[in-house]
């Protein structure tokens, strides 16, 4: 517990010291934001400050801090130091980024900043990488909840087959109407409710004060993962430490912000927080993993994601712990799903300069894309491995996704005289070398052997950073 105690104050000071240093280096003004300039009614338009930031936080929350961290918990103490370093100098700083850039670019979509500063090439490249992500993103958060709504319901394969329906339908909904409509009076309170179970778990946790591996037993701590820490830790913690699908999602509340200065609060504070969550939920995991938390809840050390939130809350926080836990695995993908579909419309209409005020535009757009993800969602069930599979992609291209943000910010800050470009240069490096490497040892890769990802992932790092010092040497 001393851990995760020092790694929670450490979080709250990466917000107030390195964000304002970040902040300080982009450079907020007081110019014209794109919810002024170019409101629409229907995307573009001024929102409250404190609900940008709940619907900021729940768009790239979802699931992801819970499941990833429970998930991550399996790899030791090491989590905590991933938690903490990637979400302050990295995760955060590339939410700042996009959702900045976004404002910068008159509230233009994640390929239009890659084109802007990558080229033309990267653009095409990326604007079909981030439909695809978006795309298993939304097929994943219909299945996932749809079975637990169906097993409340009767568990029948006609009550699961009445929920993805139910399910679709409002995704339809919340792709098409204005994002006042649903997501803005719905949000914040699901936000709440995610915020609420976490800090109800971080009291229960003190009062407890469990017996954990501290970060200085890693060397003797178990890894329950079987699998290497480096890469196959940054890839399964990635919402509460870098999540390359927030730079969808940041742009979306960027065209509702109203000045340029509540960007850090909104973009840099919504991913600490998400952070925090994760760290709560890696430490209720440690305690079910590594002190005997499964047997007290009544629980095995098999249990999955969803079952090990679904236990620990009921057995913690009883009647209301089991409303927040439903909340917690139903609410909160659904609604990352909602937005992932809707973030897929924008940046399709981006691209295709199509204007989306006309109901009849926003229906040619989202037609086709619901139509993929229904393939999907078709595979997602026909396979048994289905889910699985579509989440080791998503996994592994959520986090290559995030390098191309980083590397886009980079290159931005590189234009400027000094130094500013090396907040974004060493975590893009990192990443980069992350990704590449995992790619070439996981299963659902190369499947190569460690020595030679490892060798691999170090020659990209190297061709990356002599790429970036040519780049800016011209």
């Amino acid at each position: 517990m001393v851990s995760f105690t020092l790694s929670l104050l450490l979080l709250v000071l990466g917000y107030f010291l390195y964000g304002r240093f970040v902040e300080r280096i982009f450079g907020p003004d007081d110019r014209q934001t794109p919810a002024l300039a170019k409101a629409d009614g229907v995307d573009f338009m001024v929102l409250p400050g404190w609900k940008i930031f709940m619907i900021q936080f729940l768009n790239i929350a979802g699931t992801g801090p819970i499941f990833g961290a429970i998930m991550g918990a399996k790899f030791g103490p090491a989590a905590y130091f991933w938690i903490v370093l990637g979400c302050i100098f990295a995760g955060a700083v590339h939410d700042y980024f996009s959702g900045m850039l976004s404002m910068r670019h008159d509230g233009a979509s994640m390929p239009e900043l890659v084109g802007t500063y990558l080229g033309k090439k990267a653009k095409t490249l990326l604007l079909a990488f981030s439909i695809v992500v978006l795309l298993m993103v939304g097929a994943v958060f219909v299945y996932s909840p749809a079975i637990i709504l169906g097993g409340m319901t009767g568990g029948s394969q006609t009550s699961i087959m009445l929920w993805i329906v139910v399910i679709f339908g409002y995704y339809a909904m919340a792709t098409m109407l204005p994002i006042d409509k649903i997501i803005g009076r719905v949000y914040p309170l699901f936000a709440f409710a995610l915020l609420f179970m976490a800090v109800a778990l971080m009291v229960v946790l003190f009062i407890k004060w469990p017996s954990l591996p501290e970060v200085w037993d890693m060397a003797t701590t178990e890894n329950l993962a079987k699998q290497p820490v480096i890469p196959c830790l940054f890839i399964t913690i990635a919402c509460g430490a870098i999540s390359g699908f927030h730079a969808t999602q940041s742009p979306l509340m960027a065209r509702c912000l109203d000045s340029e200065r509540k960007g850090r609060p909104v973009f840099y504070g919504a991913m600490i927080t998400e952070g925090v969550v994760a760290l709560i939920w890696a430490t209720v995991a440690s305690w079910f993993f590594y002190d005997g938390g499964a047997a007290e809840v009544g629980s095995t050390m098999a249990a999955q994601a969803p079952e090990v939130v679904t236990a620990v809350s009921n057995n913690w926080l009883g009647v209301l712990g089991g409303i927040l836990a439903l909340l917690g695995v139903v609410a909160a993908p659904i609604t990352s799903g909602d937005t992932a579909f809707r973030s897929a419309r924008l940046i399709v209409a981006d691209f295709l300069h199509f204007n989306q005020h006309p109901v009849r535009n926003r229906l040619l757009v989202s037609l086709p894309l619901f139509g993929i993800a229904a393939l999907l969602l078709w595979f997602n069930i026909a396979d048994k491995e289905g889910f699985n599979t579509i989440w080791g992609y998503f996994a592994w291209s959520n986090q290559t996704l995030a390098c191309f943000m980083l590397w886009t910010a980079t290159v931005y800050l590189s234009r400027r005289k000094g130094y500013a470009y090396l907040v974004m240069l060493l975590p893009a490096l990192f990443m980069t070398t992350v990704c590449v490497t995992y790619i070439c040892i996981a299963k659902i890769g190369f499947g190569l052997s460690p020595a030679i990802s490892y060798a691999i992932g170090g020659a990209a790092f190297l061709v990356s950073l002599i790429w970036f010092l040519v780049y800016k040497r011209h």
